[in-house]
């Protein structure tokens, strides 16, 4: 099959959906299929083909969200490029820019379209607002997105039941929506498979010493995220072990606030901030950590987590449906509701390191269900899927054409 992922984020843009796509790429690439990718170039308005043909960059310009980038230059050679390709299926990661190429293209070629949502981004609006019009706008996110994912594509993905339930019950789409949860390269955070010398080297860097217990929160540092649930937290947990760290990997526009809320506290030597860490070294400080924790209710299925998983680290997460599917409670991690849950919970791992031990175990072996092979697997069934609808539909319109042509021979 000759398959043509369309998406405004990839390497060496590292986020969520870059990864996954990427991923994505590399898995499709070892059961057989050709691979083709369109994608925004990420530091230039220059038009660009990489990697023999198959990796395709077009202008964008910034958004001021980050680093991200959009377009809404289609040029005619891209355009081109692509029909080359001669693609069997079109699988947009985006929902606008490229996802708007992508929707074009389908349509102009004939090529069914299946989609992914990888954002809830009703949560992102106030980047753009900045607290005004909020309701507004999230009023017209919400209808671009259902437009989109309701009346373009032929099948569309959602990686949870949480995302499900959003199109199901809010947006009331009335089509395919196939639960695919998205899969991340597992091998890559395996114990095993992880440089010691280097977490030696991390230790020693963080300043981390040998009876610590650490806490890891890796993400974007954002509002959003909801990381002062965790440094508020940390203000407690201290009080009665003051060996608790807890370090923040990632960037994002709200670093210097939380450091300054970090410092308010009097923090520094039990909170750390790495900043932004490189995608090939994240396996190392996942290595450093007894627990990962996250407060965010904004995920639609939370990569992070399956991440420490499968480095055989512990996950506490907040109570929200988007960890549900991936943490059991008490088996493979923990779940909270609230602050005060949060360090109970950490309270009692900390003394308890049977049981840390065994959610750790569990952890792992869970994680498994989410390797990019069984994710590669769900998508291509969607695929099939779109395909074989695409046949029905085409077969029906011949056998219409066939009846109007007998109709007006008869009359």
């Amino acid at each position: 099959m000759r398959i043509g992922l369309f998406t405004d984020t990839y390497p060496p843009f590292i986020n969520g959906v870059s990864t996954s796509v990427c991923m994505l790429k590399r898995a499709l690439e070892k059961k057989g299929h050709q691979v083709f990718v369109v994608t925004v170039n990420d530091n230039s308005l220059k038009y660009k083909v990489e990697e023999d043909n198959k990796v395709l960059r077009i202008p964008g310009i910034p958004t001021g969200i980050y680093d991200y980038r959009l377009t809404g230059v289609y040029p005619i050679r891209a355009i081109n490029t692509i029909k080359k390709w001669n693609l069997d299926i079109i699988h947009s990661h985006t929902e606008f820019g490229i996802g708007t190429f992508a929707r074009i293209l389908a349509k102009q070629f004939n090529i069914p379209l299946v989609h992914t949502y990888h954002t809830m981004y009703e949560d992102y609006v106030h980047y753009i607002t900045h607290g005004y019009f909020n309701k507004s706008s999230k009023k017209i996110v919400e209808y671009l997105t259902l437009f989109y994912c309701d009346k373009t594509a032929n099948e569309l993905i959602v990686p949870t039941k949480k995302t499900y339930d959003l199109f199901k019950e809010k947006y009331d789409v009335d089509k395919n929506i196939h639960i695919v949860p998205t899969g991340i390269e597992i091998e890559r955070f395996y114990q095993e498979n992880v440089d010691s010398s280097k977490v030696m080297e991390l230790k020693k860097e963080l300043q981390l010493l040998k009876d610590d217990f650490v806490i890891v929160f890796v993400g974007r540092i954002a509002e959003e995220k909801n990381i002062v649930t965790l440094i508020e937290a940390h203000k407690d947990l201290i009080k009665k072990h003051a060996n608790i760290k807890l370090i923040i990997i990632g960037d994002g526009p709200d670093s210097d606030k939380y450091k300054k809320l970090v410092n308010k506290y009097k923090m520094d030597n039990n909170v750390i901030f790495t900043g932004k860490v490189a995608w090939e070294n994240i396996p190392c400080y996942y290595q450093l950590a007894d627990i990962f924790a996250t407060a965010s209710t904004t995920e639609t299925q939370g990569l992070t987590v399956i991440e420490a998983m499968a480095g055989a680290v512990c996950p506490v997460c907040i109570d929200d449906e988007s960890f549900r599917n991936v943490v059991v409670d008490g088996l493979n991690g923990r779940l909270f509701k609230n602050k005060k849950e949060y360090i109970k919970i950490i309270y009692e791992l900390y003394d308890d390191h049977v049981k840390l031990k065994n959610l750790s175990r569990q952890a792992r072996i869970n994680a498994e269900r989410y390797s990019s092979k069984y994710y590669a697997e769900g998508v291509l069934d969607v695929y099939e899927h779109a395909l074989s609808n695409k046949k029905k539909d085409q077969n029906r319109s011949k056998i219409s054409n066939i009846f109007k042509f007998f109709r007006r021979n008869k009359q």
